[in-house]
């Protein structure tokens, strides 16, 4: 981990510790990404540090949703389907339950995002494919 250039992608965002290398999830994510969960009381918020280069699988939250709060650097979030969106510090992100869609770091900036887990009876979280390199390598 490169921990300049972590601090100067992610700028004064940065204002929680980073959390540990994210290994229960490892499998999920295509490089180096760190968890920090904030809170695990009634709205469980965590804070994810993703390294360059690095996204999560596609995924759906059943039941609840999610919501992003962009914190730094540059990143991406897609919907299948849809284009890609780029995401900056300040950008904030609703996703309804039921959508398929991916999150993480742009090639060339570290990114973090407060990620809010929406209460639900029976939520739930489903991982599934990774979104295909090239389609990835397309994005700016």
């Amino acid at each position: 981990m490169d921990i300049e250039q972590m601090k100067k992608d992610l700028g004064g965002g940065n204002v929680f510790p980073i959390g540990e290398e994210n290994v229960a999830f490892a499998k999920y994510f295509t490089g180096e990404c760190y968890l920090n969960m904030l809170t695990t009381e009634r709205v469980p918020v965590g804070l994810v540090t993703f390294a360059p280069r690095t996204i999560n699988a596609y995924h759906i939250h059943h039941k609840g949703g999610q919501i992003l709060m962009v914190t730094g650097g540059r990143g991406w979030y897609q919907e299948e389907g849809k284009p890609a969106r780029e995401l900056k510090a300040g950008d904030v992100v609703n996703i309804p339950p039921e959508v398929k869609h991916w999150h993480g770091a742009a090639k060339d900036s570290w990114f973090q995002h407060l990620a809010v887990e929406v209460p639900a009876e029976g939520a739930s979280n489903e991982w599934l494919e990774f979104l295909p390199e090239e389609e990835y390598n397309k994005l700016p």
